[in-house]
């Protein structure tokens, strides 16, 4: 995520979603399909019998990238969707935000 760029969020319905600015999401989805190439690339390592250290290289630089979309979608979601909710007094958000940190830190 590019310094000052930002991203909003949405709710509608109270359902929320996020509105990520066109640059986040363009890198945002480059990441995703580059990480699709390596899963495919993987289902390869392993129909052709590869040997298994090498697969499970392949899997631990796939896991990294999905890391690091995860920390972009996090920096995000703490600038923009965060501080806004607590601007507007919804102090449940800090509740979502511990148990997303939980789910990141069990990997």
């Amino acid at each position: 995520m590019v310094i000052g760029e930002q991203d909003d969020f949405v709710k509608t319905d109270e359902q929320l979603v996020s509105h990520h600015s066109e640059k986040t999401k363009k890198n945002l989805i480059t990441r995703l399909n580059r990480i699709e190439g390596q899963i495919r690339g993987i289902k390869g390592l392993i129909e052709k019998d590869t040997y298994c250290d090498d697969v499970i290289t392949q899997i631990s630089a796939t896991q990294a990238a999905l890391n690091s979309v995860a920390k972009i979608l996090l920096e995000g979601h703490m600038k923009s969707c965060v501080v806004e909710r607590i601007q507007q007094g919804d102090m449940d958000v800090l509740d979502e935000v511990l148990t997303t940190f939980q789910k990141l830190m069990k990997k």
